[in-house]
Formats: structure tokens, C-alpha cells, sequence
């Protein structure tokens, strides 16, 4: 189990005393005859009570599948199955080894040609430097348990703020042992019997090497086979050319927090506000933004549950 922290820790003091508390207040106000007022609090309360059991212990902990298929101009051959993870956050609340272990598992039920990584690999703000050696080592095995993936054309992954926050050269050697090809603005050309195809991912946004660069990444890009773009931020699509079939993007976590009427009260980039959840299609360019599995700031998912992610990448129908 993931380790609680200080929000938790109150979220199950106001699950255990807030309807005690509130049933005597509730009394005391039927008992003065104040009916409506007494059932309108038994209401509200009931319902807020509700919503935050949901929102901060129990849908955090889910897990979906969900299943995408996106048709693209720029795609040419057979489809492909993209199995897609993101913002997993281990040693945040909710998630821990174990829960990678599982989501692998999950992700391998569903036999994806291929597997893009979107990072954000870690949980919490703070340096390596200032956690503790056992935090370090459970960060850096949640990034060692991908290893288990299976597919046929391999598992490739991206770097994501928290990840350079953390340490990026120790979260990407992590990645090595456990599999996973790192492409900090390069591209790589993928060799499959359905039609080649190019994989090309961008640095993070937080990058102390260099930013996110669309076109030095594409310069890698050597004939006119379709190109997959893996990018941990929504915000560099605005630079992604036609050329490009698909990008798939992280970050957003749907906004972790989805209200009716109100919707999405946070944004976590200037892109994220526009595109914080789904496909988009703008002139034809393809983003596809997922909301990943873990939690970052609050230990809440509302309306915004844990997902991975299958995108079977088609050209469009005749």
C-alpha cells in the first residue's frame, strides 16, 4: 500500500467522526422541530460525505482500460495497437511497486504491438537528495518494473517534470534496466511486417538539458514512413506538423478533478486547459491526451479515474 500522507490522514478522521458529529447535530435540529433544515443538512452532508470517500479513497485506486481508435490521414499500413502509460507518480499516495506490477500485468492482457511510456515515474516534488534511500529505491523499482511489459515492437518512453525534478539521469538509467528505450528528442525508425513506422519523443518541459525541440526531433525522421509522437506535456502539439500521425501526450491527469457543470477547476499547463482529456483533432493534427494513473498535489481522483490506455492507430476508412 501506498504510504498515507497528512491529507489522508484527515480525509479518514472526517470519514469516521464527520457522521458521527453530524448525526447529532442533525437530531438536535429534528428534535427542535427545525425538520426541513434538519434533513436538508442530513442531505448535504450525506452527499459530501459520499464524494469524498469516492474522490480520495476509493477511485484513486481503480484502475481502467481504456480503448481508443483514431483514424489519421498521416497513417499508412496495417493499424497499430499502442498500449499507453502515464504519470504512474510512485511513492505518491495510491501508488505503489505492487500497483505497477499490476497495471504491467494489465497492460500485457491486452497484447499491445507496441508500449509508450509518457513519464512522469515519479511521486512528489522533492529532489533525490532529500528523500530517504528506501523512497529512492521504491521510486527507482516502479520504473524497474516495466521490464514485464510484453510486446512485439518494444517499450519507449519520455521523461516528465516530476522525473526531472527528482533526478533525470537516475529515473532514465532506471528506464534502461527496466526495458524501456528513452527518446529525449530523438526519433526511431521501427521495422514491423504491417509498414515501418517512426517513434519520435520529446525532452520535458523542465528539462535542465534542453526543452522539448519538435523540429530537431523530426529531423531524424529520413523518408516519408507515418510518425508517432510521444511528448509528456499536451503543450508542444502546438509545433507538431501534419507530417506527424499521431501524438500522444500526458500530464493533465483529466484534470484529477472533473465537477459536473463546473468541470475541470485546474489545469496543470497552459495547454492543459485546452486540451486536458481525450482526442483531439485540430486540421487534421491528431493529439491524444491520457490522464494516466497516479495523483500529484492532492491524493484525489474525481470523475477523472486512473486509466491505461490501448490506441489502435488506423488509416482512414475507404
Amino acid at each position: 500500500m501506498a504510504r498515507p500522507d497528512g491529507v489522508l490522514v484527515l480525509v479518514w478522521i472526517g470519514v469516521i467522526l464527520g457522521p458521527i458529529v453530524c448525526s447529532l447535530l442533525i437530531r438536535r435540529l429534528l428534535r427542535s422541530r427545525r425538520i426541513f433544515l434538519g434533513w436538508s443538512l442530513a442531505a448535504v452532508v450525506a452527499s459530501g460525505w459520499a464524494c469524498g470517500v469516492w474522490g480520495f479513497l476509493i477511485e484513486p485506486a481503480t484502475l481502467t482500460v481504456r480503448h481508443v481508435t483514431i483514424e489519421s490521414a498521416a497513417w499508412r499500413g496495417e493499424p497499430l495497437r499502442i498500449g499507453v502509460i502515464s504519470d504512474t507518480h510512485v511513492a505518491a499516495p495510491h501508488t505503489d511497486v505492487k500497483r505497477i506490477r499490476r497495471l504491467v500485468e494489465r497492460m500485457n492482457a491486452e497484447h499491445p504491438d507496441v508500449v509508450m511510456l509518457l513519464g512522469d515515474y515519479v511521486g512528489g516534488h522533492a529532489p533525490a537528495s532529500a528523500r530517504s534511500s528506501a523512497e529512492q529505491a521504491e521510486i527507482l523499482q516502479g520504473v524497474e518494473a516495466f521490464r514485464a511489459l510484453r510486446s512485439p515492437l518494444g517499450t519507449w518512453g519520455v521523461l516528465g517534470n516530476h522525473d526531472s525534478w527528482y533526478d533525470d539521469a537516475a529515473v532514465a538509467a532506471a528506464m534502461t534496466r527496466g526495458g524501456v528505450r528513452l527518446l529525449d528528442n530523438h526519433a526511431a525508425r521501427v521495422e514491423r511486417p504491417g509498414g515501418a513506422f517512426w517513434i519520435g519523443g520529446l525532452a520535458d518541459m523542465h528539462s535542465r538539458r534542453e526543452p522539448p525541440l519538435v523540429s530537431v526531433t523530426l529531423r531524424e525522421v529520413t523518408d516519408a514512413d507515418p510518425v508517432v509522437l510521444m511528448t509528456h506535456w499536451p503543450d508542444p502539439f502546438v509545433e507538431v506538423p501534419p507530417r506527424v500521425a499521431l501524438t500522444l501526450a500526458g500530464h493533465t491527469h483529466c484534470g484529477q478533478v472533473n465537477l459536473p457543470i463546473i468541470g475541470r477547476p485546474v489545469a496543470a499547463s497552459p495547454a492543459s486547459e485546452r486540451w486536458p482529456c481525450g482526442l483531439y483533432d485540430e486540421g487534421g493534427r491528431k493529439l491524444f491526451v491520457t490522464g494516466g494513473v497516479g495523483v500529484s498535489i492532492l491524493p484525489v481522483r474525481f470523475r477523472a479515474p486512473p486509466e491505461i490506455v490501448i490506441v489502435t492507430l488506423r488509416a482512414p476508412a475507404a
